[in-house]
């Protein structure tokens, strides 16, 4: 049997470069809608090839604890659009993935 943390790593592996998705959409991908933390506890703890900086917040905004700048960086490379205000504008860059 595959562990959650499996699951959750298959799936984030998916989401294509310029695209983004929150941490309880991925909890809910993997049938699990209500371990949307548990989806963040395994993104901190995601081997180097799982893009984690694809996972974020539903409004948009980076967790708390993770190199915001960084991630920031990362998905402006892959053409993420960002609001005004500095979070990712979900309406354009979420991914619809599975």
């Amino acid at each position: 049997m595959t562990s959650f943390f499996e699951r959750v790593y298959e799936i984030v592996k998916e989401i294509p470069r310029g695209s983004v998705a929150s941490y309880g959409q991925i909890a809910f991908m993997t049938g699990a809608p209500h371990c949307a933390r548990h989806v963040g506890w395994a993104m901190r703890r995601a081997p180097e090839e799982v893009p984690c900086h694809r996972v974020i917040m539903a409004d948009g905004s980076f967790a708390r604890g993770v190199d915001g700048e960084r991630f920031r960086s990362l998905l402006s490379a892959e053409g993420v659009t960002f609001l005004p205000d500095g979070r990712v504008d979900m309406r354009k860059n979420r991914w619809r993935g599975r």
